[in-house]
C-alpha cells in the first residue's frame, strides 16, 4: 500500500510517495492532504510523544517544525500564570490538551504552523485548543467523534488529520538514500529511563525527582531533535529547544535564549500587556517577542505598530527589570545530545537557571566541565548515551 504525495520536499520534487515494503501502511489520512514534510513531523513526533507517554505514565503533545520539535510536553495540569501567558485562561483542558497548551508554549512564535502530534486518543478538549492555533495537522492514535467534526473544519475543511495504528512496530533496520548511495542502520529503540541519571558527578548529588523527570523529557525530546541539541525543561515541558546547530555552545546559547524568553513571558508587565480585543494570537506572540526583543523592552516598538496591537503603548521592561526577573528563576533541567566540551556550556545554562544537567560525558575535558558545575552548585550526571539524530 503506498500513499501518494503532491511533491516532496519542494514543488520540483516529484513524483513522491510514502510505502511500507509488504505491509498495510500503518497511517490513515482522515481529512485534508499530507505532505511530505508533513509526515516526516508527524511520524517523528508521534515516536517522541509515545515515548513520553510510556515514560511518565501520563498523557503528552509535542508541537514539531521542520523535522524537530518546537516543544514538548507532559499533561500536568498549568498554573494560572501558565494559563495567561498561553492564551489558555478561561480553557477547559483535559490532560491531553494541557499536554498541547504546554508543548506549543514552549516556543509560541517557532509553533506557528506546527504538525501536532499526541499520544492519546483526541477528545474535544484538546481538538478545541488546537482550533484556536494557526496549525497545518496533527496525529493521534484515534479522535474522539465530536473531536474529529471540529479539526474536520479547521483551515476551511483543508487541515491534515492523521490516524495512526498504534500496534505498528517498524523493522528492526532503517534503510534511506541519500545521492543515490543506500544507508542502512538499527533503529534507535533505546529506552531512556530515570536510571540514566544514578552517575552523578558532581559535588551536588541531589536530584530531586521533578529534576529527573524534567531531564528525562528532555533527553526523549533531544532523541528526535536535529543534532546537534541541547533541551532545557521545567514543570513535565521543555522550556527552550535548540536544534541544528554546528557548535555545542551555540546549541545551548540557542536553547538558553529561548529558555529566557519563556522566563520573560511570565512578568507581570507582559502578562497585562493591553493588546487590543481583536487582535489574533500569531500576531499577539509576534508583539511580544517583539516587545521583549530589545534591551530595555518596548523602546523597539515604534508609533505604527504599537498602534496596530495595543490599546494604549506599553510601558517598557527595562534591562535592569529583565535581569532581575530572570535571576529568579532556577531549579531548570538540561540535556544534551552529545558530551559539553568546555564549561562555557555550563556558565551558559547557568545563566538560565539551570541547577540539574544530563550528558553523555566522556569529553577529554569532563574534569573543567564537572568543575563549572561545581563552582555554581550544579548536579550533572554522565548517562553514557549518545542521542544524535539527523
Amino acid at each position: 500500500m503506498q500513499y501518494e504525495l503532491k511533491y516532496g520536499l519542494n514543488p520540483n520534487q516529484k513524483p513522491a510517495k510514502i510505502t511500507v515494503s509488504d505491509k498495510e501502511l500503518p497511517i490513515t489520512v482522515l481529512n485534508g492532504r499530507a505532505g511530505y514534510i508533513n509526515l516526516l513531523d508527524a511520524l517523528n513526533g508521534y515516536q517522541l510523544v509515545r515515548e513520553l507517554k510510556r515514560a511518565t505514565g501520563l498523557p503528552a503533545a509535542a508541537s514539531f517544525k521542520h523535522v524537530s520539535p518546537a516543544g514538548a510536553a507532559i499533561g500536568l495540569p498549568l498554573s494560572d500564570v501558565e494559563r495567561r501567558m498561553y492564551f489558555a485562561a478561561n480553557s477547559e483542558l483535559s490532560p491531553l490538551a494541557a499536554a498541547y497548551v504546554r508543548a506549543r508554549g514552549t516556543d509560541r512564535l517557532s509553533s506557528f504552523g506546527d504538525f501536532i502530534s499526541l499520544s492519546d486518543r483526541c477528545d474535544l478538549s484538546t481538538a478545541k485548543a488546537i482550533q484556536r492555533e494557526v496549525s497545518d495537522g496533527v496525529i493521534a492514535p484515534d479522535y474522539d467523534d465530536d473531536a474529529l467534526e471540529l479539526l474536520k473544519k479547521k483551515r476551511k475543511g483543508a487541515y491534515t488529520v492523521i490516524r495512526i495504528d498504534e500496534s505498528y512496530r517498524p523493522d528492526p533496520i532503517e534503510i534511506r538514500q541519500v545521492y543515490g548511495i543506500t544507508f542502512e542502520q538499527g533503529r534507535n529503540d533505546i529506552e531512556l529511563t530515570e536510571r540514566l541519571f544514578d552517575n552523578v558527578v558532581t559535588e551536588n548529588r541531589d536530584m530531586p525527582e521533578a529534576a529527573k523527570r524534567d531531564m528525562l523529557i528532555a533527553m526523549i525530546t533531544l532523541k528526535y531533535t536535529q543534532s546537534n541539541s541541547v533541551c532545557y525543561a521545567k514543570n513535565g515541558q521543555t522550556i527552550g529547544v535548540g536544534a541544528g546547530q554546528q557548535s555545542r555552545i551555540h546549541c545551548t546559547r540557542l536553547a538558553g535564549n529561548k529558555a529566557d524568553l519563556w522566563h520573560l513571558r511570565q512578568h507581570p508587565k507582559v502578562l497585562e500587556l493591553p493588546f487590543l480585543d481583536k487582535l489574533p494570537r500569531p500576531d499577539r506572540d509576534n508583539a511580544i517577542d517583539l516587545y521583549l526583543s530589545d534591551e530595555d523592552c518596548g523602546d523597539v516598538l515604534d508609533e505604527g505598530k504599537w498602534q496596530r496591537c495595543f490599546a494604549v503603548r506599553p510601558e517598557p521592561l527595562t534591562k535592569e527589570e529583565k535581569r532581575t526577573w530572570l535571576a529568579g528563576f532556577n531549579d531548570v533541567s538540561l540535556a544534551s545530545d552529545a558530551f559539553f566540551p568546555f564549561g562555557d556550556n555550563v556558565e551558559r545554562a547557568y545563566r538560565s537557571g539551570v541547577k540539574y544537567i544530563a550528558q553523555p560525558g566522556g569529553s577529554v575535558r569532563d574534569d573543567d566541565v564537572i568543575a563549572a558545575c561545581d563552582a555554581h552548585g550544579i548536579a550533572m550526571a554522565f548517562t553514557g548515551q549518545r542521542l544524535f539524530h539527523h
